[in-house]
């Protein structure tokens, strides 16, 4: 008896879908795309890069959807002033792109989590759709999934009004990330997947960020799609020398890893870098540390206890005599997990190696990587079937990546030709020693496959968009 209050809802669910049929609007929106995000798009780099290729094309693109930073936001998001997100700034100010919010429930659910679940489903579902419906006719509907639930569903029936096409770009899948906290065989992961399989075949065009997953939305689901690897954008490069120095010296006002090691030093010097009183040349520092970054939502398929106990070997190395460098180790990235790690990351002792958790303005990220000797990254795929876009972000700036290993990983990195790929803190630190001995003579692997990356000149973002997405839009330029 319970169940039965649903089907008045499921009655005027499918009598809504019925006159949207018959009354929906057909063709027109020639050229104009809508990029749909349900979360913050300033976490999402490969929608927001989707949004400049369309502009790039003269593509009009009034609405992206999204629920910016929903805990912390009140009423509708403004671009750029909420913590957490940010965005390029071409992302801004292209007069081609124009943004729409969807509204922040920024009210306190009480009840069972289910119920509560369940109710921020059907809110969110009201929210986007009023959203797409109030945006100027698209030809195309560019939706991120994950999350799908409610946003597949949703992009659908307003596809339907609009008589527009749904393209769905596969990060991911939402079910496997629920499962991370719930378990495979929880209700609501299996509901989800449901769902995704459900929906996702009502799509008209499918992308998907590895082969790995094309082959299993295909077995598994019976969807078609087309593989569109993440690249880095143009501005992910090498940092010029004047360029490291000036965001050396930014940092170090902040952060003490960046600032000099000696006690009598210049008022132009950073813990790496120097400028010559007299050329105005920047040198790097005698005995300079050896500078580690990596970048992390703070999450649960990110463990970086793994990190930490491989940084506890390292300095072990170093007390048994190991020619190893002292060792900065930076961190960024903002997530619900931060504090955990930095209450972790203040138990350590450690002499050789100092730790620094920053989150740097956009503009400053590419130039820290540009400026890095080494990336980690801890990425586990809840799918098996994702990349890490950071890694990415640190071969688009030649920057060496160990990575953890997961199934399919090889897509990206390349062991023993541009990085190198771990199972557990133990190989990591092995690893560490190996890369790091005798730093920084130009020898070695660490060299080796930072050459690597310079003489394998990828495709960038906007040529491999231009030979994958274009024609999906009609435009075989």
């Amino acid at each position: 008896m319970a169940g039965l209050w649903m089907w008045p809802l499921l009655w005027a669910a499918v009598m809504a879908l019925l006159v949207l049929l018959l009354w929906r609007r057909r063709g027109g929106g020639k050229g104009r795309v809508c990029v749909a995000v349900l979360g913050d798009v300033g976490r999402s780099p490969r929608m927001q890069y989707h949004a400049l290729s369309l502009a790039r094309h003269g593509h009009e693109r009034p609405g992206r959807t999204r629920t910016c930073c929903t805990a912390r936001t009140s009423g509708w998001c403004p671009w750029r002033s909420c913590a957490g997100c940010e965005e390029p700034l071409d992302l801004n100010t292209c007069p081609y792109i124009g943004a729409v919010h969807v509204q922040s429930e920024m009210w306190k659910l009480l009840g069972p989590k289910l119920f509560q679940y369940v109710l921020k489903v059907l809110v969110q579902s009201v929210q986007l759709l009023y959203t797409l419906l109030r945006i100027d006719q698209p030809s195309y509907i560019l939706l991120q999934n994950p999350p799908g639930l409610p946003s597949i569903a949703v992009a659908w029936v307003a596809g339907l009004w609009w008589g527009s096409k749904l393209i769905i770009d596969w990060h991911n899948y939402g079910y496997t990330i629920m499962s991370l906290s719930h378990g495979r065989s929880h209700p609501l992961v299996l509901v989800a997947k449901w769902y995704e399989k459900l929906f996702g075949r009502l799509s008209d065009y499918n992308l998907c960020v590895t082969d790995a997953m094309r082959k299993d939305l295909w077995v598994n689901f019976k969807i078609k799609a087309v593989t569109l690897y993440d690249k880095p954008a143009s501005y992910f490069k090498e940092t010029p020398f004047d360029l490291q120095h000036n965001l050396y010296m930014k940092l170090a006002k902040d952060y003490e890893p960046f600032k000099p090691r000696a006690v009598n030093a210049s008022a132009d010097r950073s813990a790496f870098t120097e400028r010559d009183g007299k050329s105005g040349d920047v040198l790097k520092a005698r005995g300079r540390p050896a500078l580690l970054v990596s970048s992390t939502s703070w999450t649960e398929d990110e463990d970086f206890s793994v990190l930490l106990r491989a940084l506890e070997d390292y300095e072990r190395f170093i007390k048994e005599g190991a020619k190893l460098p002292a060792l900065v180790c930076v961190i960024t990235g903002k997530g619900p997990l931060k504090d955990y790690y930095n209450g972790l990351i203040q138990k350590l002792d450690l002499k050789h190696i100092q730790i620094c958790t920053p989150w740097l303005e956009a503009e400053d990220y590419p130039l820290l990587l540009g400026s890095a000797d080494l990336g980690v990254c801890l990425h586990k795929s809840s799918s098996g079937l994702d990349l890490p876009m950071k890694v990415v972000d640190m071969f688009g700036c030649c920057l060496p990546v160990c990575a953890i290993h997961f199934e399919c990983l090889h897509e990206l990195v390349k062991h023993n030709e541009n990085g190198l790929i771990f199972r557990d803190s133990q190989e990591l630190a092995e690893q560490l020693k190996m890369l790091f001995w005798d730093f920084p003579t130009l020898e070695g692997k660490l060299h080796r496959f930072r050459e690597n990356l310079r003489a394998f000149r990828q495709l960038r973002w906007d040529q491999s968009w231009d030979q994958i997405v274009l024609p999906l839009l009609g435009n075989k330029e």
